[in-house]
C-alpha cells in the first residue's frame, strides 16, 4: 500500500467512525465553526482543567476532510495544554498548506494524512475549520 492511499484511509475511516464526536456535558467554552461555501459547520465544545484541555467533542457536519481533521484534532487536543495546542494549530496550518517540511510530520501521527490536502488548496479551509474553531472556543467567555 502506497503512502497516499494509507493517509486516503485513514482520511475515510475518521470521517464514517469520527472520534469524540458528540455533545459535551459541562462544558467550560464551547464556539460554532462554519463554511458557508461548502456548507461545513461544527460546534466544538472543551472542559479545561486551568490551562489544559480534559475534554473535547464536536459535532455538525461537514466533508469528509472536515469531519476526519475534526475527529484527529480532537484526539491529539486533547490533554494538551492551551499553548501545545497553538503550536499544533501553527503546524496543522503549515502542514496543509504544504509548507511543513516532511521531516517534522511524524510527530503528528494520523494528523500527516491531511498533508494531501495542500494538493487541493481550495480544501484547506475545510481542513483548517475545527482547528479555527476550538481555538474560537479557547478564547470564548463561554
Amino acid at each position: 500500500m502506497e503512502l497516499s492511499d494509507l493517509y486516503r484511509e485513514v482520511i475515510l475511516t475518521h470521517a464514517t467512525h469520527p472520534h469524540n464526536y458528540g455533545a459535551l456535558d459541562h462544558a467550560d467554552r464551547k464556539s460554532h465553526g462554519a463554511n458557508p461555501i461548502c456548507g461545513d459547520a461544527f460546534d466544538i465544545e472543551i472542559r479545561l482543567d486551568g490551562d489544559r484541555i480534559s475534554d473535547i467533542r464536536f459535532h455538525g457536519m461537514g466533508c469528509s476532510i472536515s469531519k476526519a481533521s475534526a475527529s484527529m484534532m480532537t484526539e491529539m487536543a486533547k490533554g494538551k495544554t492551551v499553548k501545545e495546542f497553538e503550536e499544533l494549530l501553527d503546524k496543522i496550518e503549515k502542514l496543509v498548506r504544504g509548507e511543513l517540511p516532511p521531516n517534522e510530520r511524524a510527530s503528528l501521527g494520523d494528523l500527516a494524512a491531511l498533508a494531501g490536502v495542500a494538493s487541493f488548496p481550495t480544501r484547506v479551509k475545510c481542513a483548517i475549520l475545527p482547528w479555527k474553531t476550538l481555538e474560537s472556543a479557547i478564547e470564548s467567555d463561554e
